[in-house]
């Protein structure tokens, strides 16, 4: 996944939808919408999908930068150090 991509998806997943989950459930209840709060759980439901998504994927790109940081803080210089 790009960059652009995961900061895409990261945009949506802690911005948007959130914002779009309480614009929602606010005009929803305001207007007696039916299913408000079935619409409301999916909603969440998708959200804390995606963010745990792109969490696990942050954390495997991170332990994976981490791994090869230290492979090459510990490597020994040509001088023998």
């Amino acid at each position: 996944m790009s960059n652009k991509t995961f900061d895409t998806l990261k945009w949506l997943a802690q911005v948007f939808l959130p914002a779009l989950t309480t614009l929602y459930g606010v005009i929803g209840a305001t207007f007696n919408i039916p299913y408000t709060q079935e619409v409301l759980t999916i909603m969440v439901a998708v959200d804390t999908f995606l963010g745990t998504l792109l969490g696990i994927s942050s954390a495997k790109y991170n332990s994976t930068n981490d791994d090869l940081e230290w492979v090459n803080l510990n490597e020994e210089t040509d001088d023998g150090k």
